[in-house]
């Protein structure tokens, strides 16, 4: 193509049709590199090659709001592009200073029409960079490769056209060679932000532009090893495995080469060739120029290692090309597992074993680099993964870094790579969608080809996705049955066509209970495999446990993928320099939705938040039953596939609330997968103590070091109660010191030994709680019904619905409040009971507060609804504030971390020591967070040790923060980061009955499960106030109850 056809952009031109999506670029192939020795190709170190050369780093770079703005001949060598800026590459010209990010989530971020794309908004950026070419390379083929440029790209070096490429997630590969000259290239890459490519490429995240993958040279002799192809058959014992390889040796040189020959041997992980079976050679006939011949070799493996995403065992075939005089031209290499995945009676079969999918979602996403990924942090996520139990990521929407599949085969997790094509923006109506289009179908047939055949060699692929919510038609039908032609040893899916024939897996996105139990309910010949649920948007992911208890029940739901692993928020700074991360609409952006992109279990900088920690336990696989926990007897499940629990360490502990009594371990546990056994544990139950509870907790953890964790890391855990009769010790009011109360001035005061409490006569509130000088708090309880609203609670219209609730609590009229003092006048209570009329819901709210000689003030509430019609309650309970330097927290119940009575799964009761701002959870949209559940107690001190504990009676949930549930209340989803929020100089202390689980089956509908809300009724709950100035005494006091 010549520079004056571009400049004259005839209609249509290529970045606005279908039918062209390169120009000049080589067939796609499998993921290579030539090596000069077979030690080199043993190591199989791409990039440390000597026959890589890398372009990344400072080029030049300008940048036009539309094409026809577009410098048109600044590929020419003479053009000066010194007053240009730098930009680094790989990266997104959005987070380096040009244009904007958007993020859209269905629509386009354009006004559709394909394949036309808006002229007067499609940014141009223009690239220049020189490099020098080595010695040689007149005698070697040179190809640059971009692993990724997103959306469009021409390509020049030296002043001369080289080539076009769409589809951003695949590389674009031109042969350079003709082009190259001796000393400086000049290389000028023009890339547009949208094309007709786009509408395919209308996933959900932020939309950012330019080359952002790695780029380089790869040096190939004139006769090469263009591609291979891997497969390894294991026989029907699972046993033996045969070693099938094509490999294309291609010519091109301008002369005939005579015949040559390629060698392979397999080698094991301790570099030791595997004699004889798994070596083989092939030879070409006479390869003219241009022509390329296909090499098949095979070899017979014996009882190899297998490979599976627990056990991920690889070998390396090195390839020795070799002239007819037997001299070496060139050596490459692959790493090889050996595994089966196939489908067969309904299930989705790894190495015959029906694996069960607990896996994640995963976008490229960095929150400084926007869709450039370094290795780090791809090994980052994969160590995360591993540790929280995830073995399946499905490469949500589209074809990752090369070596993303790399690591994913060393490390070991099962991939589901997707396609690049996503045009839900087009809606699903047959008529409209793409994927009905015949002149979209060579877009929608070559990006799954071209993924297929790069990815084609890695073990942990075990299925091709065809793209994500595109719509059906007869483009996916053909694409289908292509692909089931081109690789049969792999199932084929797409979540829209459900259950017709052209997809292999039934994966719905975010299923009901229902859906999944009618599945269920009888035999298919397909497995249900979920490709997306649990939206873990903001504080979510709730009810997941009740997921898996389903899926585990019913051999035919074999999991799914968790929506999604990490938040796509952008960092950025405020005007002071306090940094947040950004998400839609941060960016003033013409279009957007909101904070949408914020889905992951892990932050945009890999924090794990609570979700996380929910998830490893969910995904565990050891499970413990009680049988006998009296005499010790507990059932250990084996849930792995093919690994025995003898490599991990099993330790127990019995405690005794929070002292550990007895304990013990088990350093050899021989338990075959998917096995379950009795283990009796050499318990010896202690004499029960008065109010005491007893706990016995089990962790596996690793017996040796893996790649992703360290030895001694627990993979697993338990917790089961040991029911034991111990009653709590009940306070004899008559052993108490004396209550003194006077009235006067609207006020009701009480004094007792060290301590004062003082009750409004009007409004029924506390004013004043002292004990030992230090006053308690700024604001006795009132009563409280709201939280601030979840993502997933804006989602289901929860803050319209329920905002009657909001104020509910502070729109109150007092309609008495009565001092019930016991006889005689010093006796050790006194009570004042407050009737109160909840306007906005029209109830009857009662509190009585009864305060004891000790300083002790039991509350007990009674909500009473009336006949007003009402919604569900967000929350039930009572609030406080105490100043801000009590802001010491121990708790006993279930923590450490954030947990709700749909997401407990993972908190374990104990003793746990905190801070205020330890218990608040930093999401990246401000909201209700902080709670924890199954409280027994809960206490909050000053640095001197002097505070206020709350005992629940029996159990309360709770959380302490420096803001109030207003704080963190949002006018509407996604209009605020934490940056906005200004901590109070109190603390806001909710002391609850409940609180209504977080939900999580998605945020746009979904509410939380009936079994999760509170519904409106009558209810009571009672606990009790107690001051203290010891902290290393609170368990001991909690265990004293007023009878």
């Amino acid at each position: 193509m010549s520079c004056s056809l571009l400049a004259q952009t005839p209609v249509p031109v290529e970045w606005e049709n279908p039918a062209v999506n390169g120009i000049n670029r080589e067939p796609m192939h499998a993921t290579l590199m030539p090596y000069s020795s077979f030690d080199e190709a043993l190591r199989a170190e791409r990039f440390h090659s000597s026959s890589f050369e890398s372009l990344n780093g400072q080029w030049k770079f300008q940048w036009v709001k539309k094409p026809a703005d577009r410098p048109m001949d600044f590929f020419k060598t003479d053009y000066d592009v010194s007053a240009w800026k730098d930009i680094t590459v790989p990266g997104n010209w959005q987070l380096e200073g040009y244009d904007v990010p958007i993020y859209v989530n269905i629509q386009y971020p354009f006004t559709p029409n394909p394949p036309f794309v808006d002229r007067d908004f499609d940014p141009v950026g223009s690239y220049r960079t020189e490099f020098q070419a080595g010695q040689g390379w007149r005698d070697k083929e040179t190809f640059l490769v971009f692993d990724g440029i997103e959306s469009a790209c021409y390509v020049w070096l030296n002043g001369q056209f080289v080539g076009y490429s769409e589809d951003s997630r695949l590389p674009a590969e031109f042969d350079i060679t003709k082009f190259l000259r001796d000393g400086k290239n000049i290389l000028a890459v023009q890339v547009f932000r949208w094309c007709d490519g786009s509408y395919l490429e209308d996933q959900d995240f932020f939309r950012l532009s330019g080359i952002f993958r790695n780029v380089y040279l790869m040096f190939t002799p004139k006769v090469h090893i263009r591609d291979f192809e891997i497969r390894t058959n294991l026989d029907d014992r699972l046993v033996d495995a045969d070693l099938d390889v094509l490999v294309n040796v291609r010519n091109y040189g301008d002369h005939p080469f005579p015949n040559c020959r390629v060698e392979m041997t397999l080698v094991d992980e301790k570099g030791h060739p595997l004699q004889p079976s798994a070596t083989g050679q092939d030879s070409t006939s006479l390869l003219f120029p241009g022509a390329e011949s296909v090499l098949k070799m095979n070899a017979h493996i014996v009882n190899p290692r297998k490979w599976s995403a627990e056990h991920p065992s690889l070998y390396t075939l090195v390839f020795c090309l070799r002239d007819s005089a037997g001299n070496t031209i060139e050596y490459e290499s692959a790493r090889v597992g050996v595994r089966k995945s196939e489908l067969k009676n309904g299930h989705l079969l790894m190495n015959g074993q029906p694996i069960m999918v607990k896996g994640v979602n995963r976008h490229e996403h960095d929150p400084r680099t926007g869709h450039y990924v370094t290795e780090e942090s791809m090994l980052q996520d994969i160590r995360l993964m591993k540790q929280s139990n995830i073995n399946t990521v499905r490469t949500s929407h589209y074809p990752n870094d090369p070596k993303w599949y790399e690591l994913c085969d060393e490390y070991g997790l099962y991939v589901i790579d997707e396609a690049n094509i996503e045009s839900h923006g087009m809606t699903y109506e047959p008529r409209k969608t793409l994927g009905n289009k015949p002149e979209w179908l060579k877009a929608h047939l070559e990006r799954n080809e071209r993924m297929l055949e790069r990815d084609k060699n890695h073990p942990s692929i075990i299925t091709w996705s065809m793209g994500n919510e595109a719509g059906d038609g007869t483009n996916f039908e053909i694409v289908s049955a292509w692909m089931h032609m081109r690789d049969p040893s792999r199932p084929v899916q797409y979540h829209v066509a459900r259950m017709k024939p052209h997809t292999d897996i039934f994966c719905p996105m975010y299923p009901s209970f229902k859906i999944l139990l009618d599945y269920a309910s009888e035999k298919r010949y397909r497995p249900l495999i979920m490709c997306e649920y649990a939206h873990s948007m903001g504080n979510s992911t709730g009810n997941l446990q009740d997921y898996w208890d389903i899926i585990e029940s019913h051999d035919q739901l074999q999991g799914g993928c968790i929506w999604d692993w990490v938040d796509q928020g952008i960092l950025q700074k405020t005007s002071d320099g306090r940094e947040f991360f950004a998400y839609g609409g941060d960016f003033h952006e013409p279009k957007t939705d909101g904070n949408f992109c914020i889905n992951g279990l892990v932050q945009p900088d890999r924090t794990i938040t609570p979700k996380t920690i929910e998830v490893k336990k969910v995904y565990q696989n050891i499970g413990v039953q009680p049988v006998d926990l009296l005499k010790g007897q507990v059932k250990i499940i084996n849930k792995y596939f093919f690994t025995n629990l003898n490599e991990f360490v099993l330790a127990w502990d019995l405690k005794e609330d929070d002292r550990s009594v007895q304990h013990g371990s088990i350093g050899y546990l021989e338990l075959a997968p998917r096995k379950d056994t009795a283990l009796s544990l050499p318990l010896s139950l202690p004499a029960a103590k008065p109010g005491r509870e007893y706990w016995l907790t089990l962790h596996f953890t690793l017996k040796g070091e893996t790649s992703w964790a360290p030895r001694g890391f627990e993979v697993a855990a338990e917790q089961l109660p040991v029911q034991i009769a111990a009653p709590s010790r009940k306070l004899d009011p008559a052993s108490l010191p004396a209550v003194h109360v006077k009235q006067y001035a609207g006020v009701i005061a009480m004094r007792g030994k060290d301590f004062e409490v003082d009750f409004s006569t009007t409004s029924g509130l506390m004013e004043r709680y002292v004990y030992n000088g230090s006053d308690l708090v700024t604001r006795g309880p009132v009563p409280d019904f709201w939280r601030a609203p979840t993502d997933n609670d804006f989602g289901n219209g929860m803050p319209e619905r329920c905002g009657i609730w909001k104020l509910a609590g502070e729109d109150r009229d007092s309609v008495s409040v009565v001092l019930e003092q016991s006889e005689p006048a010093n006796a050790s209570t006194a009570t004042v009971r407050v009737e109160m009329f909840l306007k906005a819901v029209q109830s009857k709210y009662l509190t009585v507060y009864t305060v004891y000689g000790n300083g002790d003030v039991r509350v007990d509430n009674t909500f009473t609804p009336g006949t007003m019609e009402l919604p569900e309650l967000p929350r039930f309970g009572m609030n406080l504030q105490m100043p801000k330097e009590f802001s010491h927290v121990k708790f006993y119940g279930r923590g450490p971390q954030e947990n709700y009575c749909d997401r407990k799964t993972a908190a374990f009761v104990d003793l746990y020591t905190l801070n205020v701002d330890e218990m608040y959870t930093n999401y990246v949209s401000p909201q209700e967070n902080g709670t924890r559940t199954d409280i027994r107690w809960i206490a909050l001190s000053n640095a001197k040790g002097v505070g206020l504990m709350a005992i629940g009676e029996p159990l309360l949930s709770s959380s302490t923060l420096f803001y109030t549930s207003g704080d963190l209340t949002q006018k509407a989803r996604g209009t605020m980061h934490p940056t906005d929020l200004v901590k109070r100089d109190f603390v806001t202390w909710n002391l609850d009955l409940k609180q209504m689980g977080v939900g999580g089956d998605n945020s746009w509908g979904a509410r939380t499960h009936p079994e999760y809300l509170i519904q409106p009724a009558k209810y009571s709950y009672r606990f009790v106030l107690r001051p203290f100035d010891d902290t290393s005494a609170l368990m001991e006091s909690s265990k004293e109850t007023h009878r």
